[in-house]
């Protein structure tokens, strides 16, 4: 029986429901509940996260894919060319492993980038709300890649480091060997650095900076840890999740040292998503938007009509 699969539903030839599936859900799960708790401390309702989320979840999978895509190590695979050039049907098939983290945050900081245009809620806020639940979600996500057996460290030949946490059995050809638990280390580590945002998270007083601070906190651990990994992306020679990490760290850094000289004090955010509106205020601006929707439409219409008949007026000169 194969160790990922959870369990397997009885539909057709049986559907397979796997471990890694079910803990990154899981994940996501717990991220939106955070999210939608600290949105309430800010004076959002947490109706902004679910909204949110439904931007972010099909960008930040699109994301992670095509950073994936783009930067796959081919040559240790003994390849002589990107599989996925070849046959870019194959970049769909993502139940076959390959999403990156870092295409994942790329991928959510341009839906909060969109959903900053579009609901007109302050991107620094946005990021700030969701750094924590990012956090925490990769830090229980890594427990997919244990059961995957991936994501793992080199090999360990001294029998004195042949221990958990230290190392992890992984299964290859037949025979159980031991490898550095990097999946753990970086595990371990996010969960502490969840801690640090969370008692941090009030005294961080310029927007953004939390998301900054996760930034720093992550690439940091990242960029020590990908230097272990046996299966890290590489782009001439450049470990690119190595690459990445570092500039997540100094980023973070330069932003929060030198952004509250330059950042402006905003007014507080008295929008749709505001906890202070009450229910009335709600519907009323439900109503008005479907009343604009409505208006637009009629004028397109009218448009259109005064176009055909132009048209044929036309026809008859001519």
């Amino acid at each position: 029986m194969d160790p990922r699969v959870a369990f397997t539903l009885p539909i057709g030839e049986g559907i397979r429901v796997y471990w890694y599936g079910i803990i990154i859900a899981t994940a996501l799960v717990i991220a939106v509940i955070i999210g939608c708790l600290e949105a309430k401390r800010r004076g959002y309702r947490s109706e902004m996260v679910l909204d949110f989320m439904l931007l972010a979840i099909p960008l930040g999978v699109i994301c992670a894919r095509l950073f994936y895509v783009a930067f796959f190590d081919y040559a240790i695979m003994g390849l002589s060319q990107n599989p996925y050039f070849v046959n870019p049907h194959k970049i769909l098939f993502v139940w076959e492993g390959g999403l990156s983290i870092f295409g994942a945050v790329i991928g959510g900081a341009l839906a909060a980038f969109i959903f900053n245009r579009w609901r007109k809620v302050s991107l620094g806020s946005l990021l700030d709300i969701a750094a924590p639940s990012i956090i925490l979600a990769q830090s229980i996500g890594r427990w997919g890649n244990y059961v995957n057996q991936e994501a793992h460290g080199v090999l360990i030949t001294n029998p004195a480091w042949q221990w958990f946490p230290a190392g992890v059995q992984i299964l290859e050809n037949g025979q159980l060997n031991w490898y550095m638990a990097t999946f753990f280390y970086e595990s371990v580590w996010n969960l502490l650095a969840f801690a640090v945002l969370m008692l941090l998270r009030k005294k961080i007083r310029v927007r953004g900076g939390v998301f900054a601070l996760y930034g720093a906190l992550y690439g940091f651990a990242r960029f020590w840890i990908e230097s272990f990994r046996t299966d890290s992306l590489v782009a001439g020679g450049l470990l690119v999740s190595q690459f990445f990490s570092g500039l997540f760290v100094v980023c973070g850094i330069l932003y929060l040292v030198f952004m509250p000289r330059f950042q402006k004090e905003l007014p507080v955010y008295d929008g749709y998503y505001s906890i202070s509106w009450t229910p009335e205020q709600i519907e009323e601006y439900k109503n008005k938007k479907s009343r604009l929707k409505k208006n637009e439409s009629n004028t397109n219409n009218t448009e259109d009509i005064e176009d055909e008949k132009s048209a044929e007026n036309d026809d008859k000169e001519s």
